[in-house]
């Protein structure tokens, strides 16, 4: 059985026992329960399984669980609740970004990201942050807006 691994996964230390090159997605949705990264392409490509870590938004499904260790864990889930939604998706919901919403958790993890590292976007930083963020329903226009009205309401 492999030696225990502890991660900071959205501010609470979890332990959990996986081999070191576990996809850091598995742990999450299988170990931890936390559903909001989803499983896309499985080859780091599509965005749908995006988390922080240490502020960076990362592919999950291609993230070694070594590569983990030691470091701040962010999922979906610590930027709100369905009572109390974060202001990022506040401004999803008012935008209508979704439409299947299976790429959204991944959209808005690097809208977070890209938030926290500049307040103020255009919107060519918006759709160079989200280029790695595939959504076959087309609604990129709503997701840029929603990106938008989140920064303003950040700087407000």
């Amino acid at each position: 059985m492999p030696d225990p691994l502890t991660l900071n996964v959205n501010g609470a230390q979890h332990t959990v026992r996986a081999e070191p090159d576990t996809p850091l997605l598995y742990i999450l949705r299988n170990d931890l329960k936390l559903k909001g990264a989803k499983f896309g392409c499985g080859l780091g490509q599509c965005g749908a399984c995006m988390v922080l870590i240490d502020g960076h938004n990362v592919m999950s499904c291609d993230t070694p669980l070594w590569a983990a260790v030691g470091k701040s864990i962010t999922t979906i889930e610590a930027l709100g609740t369905l009572d109390a939604p974060g202001v990022l998706q506040r401004a999803f919901i008012t935008e209508q970004a979704a439409q299947c919403g299976y790429c959204l958790s991944g959209a808005v993890m690097t809208a977070a990201a890209l938030l926290a590292r500049n307040p103020d976007p255009s919107e060519t930083d918006i759709k160079q942050a989200l280029a790695r963020n595939l959504c076959r329903c087309g609604t990129h226009t709503r997701i840029i807006k929603a990106v938008q009205r989140a920064a303003k309401e950040l700087r407000a």
